[in-house]
């Protein structure tokens, strides 16, 4: 079981401390979060660090489905740079999240879609020009966040051939139960916990999912992907990690 820790918990910290932390634990994969106040990272750091790391891009201020093509083109381009990083340091996995539903066009889902699944299409392409495994990640239960419905993800990936980011905790929120989680297409986990009626990021066990029935679908399918605890502080990551090493 590859587990790994995102530097989502360790936000604030300069890169050095937040890599030392998570390696001090004895965890093996480290997620950096490509977003202000980490947009250029410092090689020597990262190559410092017996780390094997995956990417996750720029989310904030980002929207791969907008309607604006100045808007859209600039948020590629970001995303692209990520991709660029991960070929450069040999990332596993980057995971980028599909786009945005503005409110003013919450009724028009049907414009949204189509500019998102031509965004995800030029970044798979992208990404297998220089040989990186760009996967896209299904998204909470909140109004303005587009592909919740996994099975909808799944069929464009499928159309693409490329894979998924599964985010536990988003599935949950958006009501999936735990035995329809698994598609051949997730080659990437994000694990957190909730109680279902927000995307808090709690550590494992401090909500209400049944990780069990998560994890023992995925270890029979032969799942070979890391599961990344993505919560919010370093006692979660600790938390988390215990749990983990408890039940599995």
């Amino acid at each position: 079981m590859k587990i790994g820790a995102s530097t989502l918990a360790t936000f604030n910290d300069c890169l050095k401390d937040s890599l030392e932390f998570i390696e001090g634990l004895g965890i093996e994969y480290a997620e950096l979060i490509h977003q202000y106040p980490n947009e250029n990272f410092d090689l020597d750091v990262l190559n410092s660090f017996d780390l094997n790391y995956t990417i996750h891009a720029p989310f904030m201020d980002v929207n791969i489905a907008s309607l604006s093509t100045k808007s859209r083109n600039v948020s590629i381009e970001q995303v692209k740079d990520s991709i660029n990083l991960a070929n450069e340091i040999d990332a596993s996995i980057v995971v980028v999240h599909p786009g945005l539903l503005p409110f003013i066009l919450k009724e028009m889902p049907e414009k949204i879609y189509p500019v998102s699944n031509e965004s995800i299409r030029e970044l798979g392409e992208y990404s297998k020009d220089l040989g990186v495994n760009t996967t896209i990640e299904n998204m909470p239960n909140f109004e303005s966040m587009i592909y919740q419905d996994m099975t909808k993800l799944n069929e464009v990936l499928a159309e693409y051939d490329m894979g998924m980011t599964l985010d536990i905790g988003h599935a949950h929120h958006s009501k999936i139960p735990e035995n329809e989680m698994y598609f051949d297409s997730i080659k990437h986990i994000h694990i957190h916990d909730n109680m279902g009626d927000d995307d808090t990021h709690l550590p494992l066990g401090e909500g209400n999912i049944q990780f069990k029935d998560i994890i023992d679908t995925f270890e029979e399918k032969n799942y070979d992907g890391i599961y990344m605890i993505e919560v919010n502080n370093k006692d979660s990551i600790k938390k988390s990690l215990e749990y983990l090493k408890n039940n599995f």
